[in-house]
Formats: structure tokens, C-alpha cells, sequence
């Protein structure tokens, strides 16, 4: 098996959503040491902005015509498909921004929806985990209830379209102890805290029993 991760966090080691990727990719090479684990951390190592549109642009141009950039920008786009494409599982650690998927975790999908084509199933029946993390509540009776425009695109993405075996491994209210306004939810917020790690725990344990 070999292990494809991918983070978009832009918080480095203070990272909620890389904490509980680490304890996913832990769980499986505690249990599978020789699997290989390729890594590719977007939020620091950014993709280019402009890499989509150029990639895209460059199918509408008859290719001895395309622009260094364009060509650039498909090379890119067939290298990050065949990251996906040489995994057999992978870990997603993709956190909630300004209440919508990260712009690295969107880059890496448009990217990848190229390199591949539109429509194709770029997962078919790999197990994969995804990981997110949101810093409030947005569950049901809260007041951000429907806010969270992250979870269901990644799901109707990953699942839905890219027809993976998907894990989805969730946990909020990561800026309790970090934002004052939120002191009073700490009890809850450890529960939420405890219970995801535990879900990784459980998933990285899955992963290893593929």
C-alpha cells in the first residue's frame, strides 16, 4: 500500500487538522511500517494561483500553440493525477476557512479534476480519509448552523464524484483556549476534541486492516 497525504493548514505545528492526520498516518505504519507515505503539504508549499486557469485555458488552444505557461501548468496538473493516481489510500487533512473549503485544498481539487478530466471517478474505490477541522460550532441548533460550506463539497467531491471509500474525520470548536469568546464552551469543546482523536485512532486502524 502506498499512503498519499495531503494538508492544506496554514497554522504549522499548532495545526489541529495535521494532529489528527498524524494520528491516522501513525495508526496505519504503527501497524504497516514498509508502507510508503507520500506527502505534499499545500499550505505551505502553495500551488500556483494562476495554474488552473492556464491549465484549463491551454484545452481550448491546439498544443504546438500554447504558451510555456499553459504547458507548465498541464505538466503541473498531470503530476499532481499521478500522485493520485499511484496511491492506494490516502489522508486528506483539509480544514474549514471563512466558513468554505481552504484555496490550497481548492487549487489541489481544480488541478486535479485536469489532470485527470472532468467526470472521472479520480478515486474509485480508494479508502481515504478526510480530516477537517473547523474552529466554532456549526452543527445543528448552533447560531453558525449551515455555515459550514467546507464538509459537503469535499464530501460531494471526494464521494460523490471522485467516487472514493471516504472517512470523513471531524472536529470543531479547535479556537477554544485560543479565542476568549469562547472560554465557556471548554468542557464541550474537550469532549469534541477527545472523541475526533479517538475517530482517527479508528480510521487509521481501518486503513491499516485494507
Amino acid at each position: 500500500m502506498t499512503l498519499l497525504r495531503l494538508d492544506a493548514s496554514i497554522q504549522g505545528d499548532r495545526s489541529a487538522s495535521s494532529a489528527l492526520a498524524d494520528t491516522v498516518v501513525a495508526e496505519l505504519t504503527a501497524a504497516r511500517p514498509e508502507t510508503p507515505v507520500v506527502t505534499r503539504h499545500l499550505g505551505q508549499d502553495p500551488l500556483p494561483a494562476d495554474a488552473w486557469a492556464l491549465a484549463t485555458s491551454a484545452g481550448f488552444v491546439a498544443e504546438a500553440e500554447r504558451s510555456a505557461e499553459q504547458r507548465a501548468a498541464l505538466d503541473l496538473a498531470a503530476a499532481l493525477a499521478d500522485e493520485v493516481r499511484a496511491a492506494d489510500a490516502l489522508v486528506l487533512a483539509l480544514p474549514l476557512y471563512n466558513y468554505g473549503v481552504s484555496q490550497h485544498a481548492k487549487a489541489w481539487i481544480d488541478l486535479v479534476t485536469v489532470g485527470f478530466g472532468t467526470g472521472v471517478p479520480a478515486l474509485e474505490g480508494k479508502p481515504t480519509v478526510l480530516v477537517t477541522t473547523r474552529g466554532g460550532a456549526f452543527g445543528e441548533g448552533t447560531p453558525r448552523e449551515g455555515w459550514d460550506h467546507n464538509t459537503a463539497y469535499l464530501r460531494r467531491i471526494l464521494a460523490d464524484l471522485w467516487l472514493a471509500d471516504l472517512t470523513v474525520v471531524e472536529r470543531e470548536f479547535t479556537l477554544v483556549g485560543v479565542n476568549p469568546a469562547l472560554d465557556q464552551f471548554a468542557e464541550l469543546a474537550a469532549v469534541m476534541a477527545k472523541q475526533a482523536e479517538e475517530d482517527a485512532v479508528a480510521a487509521g486502524r481501518a486503513l491499516a486492516a485494507r
